[in-house]
């Protein structure tokens, strides 16, 4: 068993399974409007996925993802399939280099540029993650204190046994090398 960190994030349920199914590896996030005054930080470097199907919008997910949408297939319960690790956080306050990202991960441009300008502060986080999906995944019930729209929901003590990363590592540091190039060409 591997000690887990006792925070998971809440993430849209169809970029939790294109992360595990490593169809993905990054993720751009601006936060839950619960957030703190400043929005979304990287409280975390370690964390458990957590698939939620609140606001999951389909007309902000690029094609080749949306045959991913379901239904949620346990209501009132948390199906947590992977955990993961920050491999490199990049502040994007382009808006040209947020959208250069749109290849990497499963939000349409639209929507990209809608979380850029939310709540008019302009700057996004793009996300790179090494996912490694749980032999099990852990089931729980959905407690209140882990309802609403906020980004990090506290676990408590849990223990997980995670499988090998969902990319193997030369991919994802050959990915990483991409979105740096990408970010770099696109930023004044």
């Amino acid at each position: 068993m591997t000690p887990t960190p006792h925070t998971a994030l809440k993430e849209w349920d169809t970029q939790c399974q294109a992360l595990v199914a490593g169809q993905s590896a990054l993720l751009i996030r601006k936060g839950g409007i619960m957030e703190t005054h400043d929005g979304f930080e990287v409280e975390h470097r370690r964390f458990l996925l957590y698939p939620t199907f609140l606001h999951q919008n389909p007309a902000e997910l690029r094609p080749e993802f949306t045959g991913r949408l379901r239904d949620d297939p346990r209501p009132g319960q948390i199906v947590l399939p992977a955990l993961a690790e920050v491999v490199a956080i990049h502040r994007v306050e382009s808006l040209e280099a947020a959208l250069a990202l749109e290849p990497y991960q499963a939000l349409t441009a639209g929507a990209i540029e809608r979380r850029f300008h939310y709540r008019n502060r302009p700057w996004v986080h793009a996300l790179l993650l090494r996912v490694r999906p749980l032999r099990e995944p852990l089931v729980l019930d959905e407690t209140p204190e882990m309802l609403g729209c906020v980004s990090w929901v506290p676990m408590g003590d849990l223990e997980v046994e995670a499988g090998a990363p969902a990319l193997p590592g030369a991919e994802l540091e050959r990915l990483g090398t991409e979105i740096e190039a990408r970010l770099k060409a696109h930023t004044s």
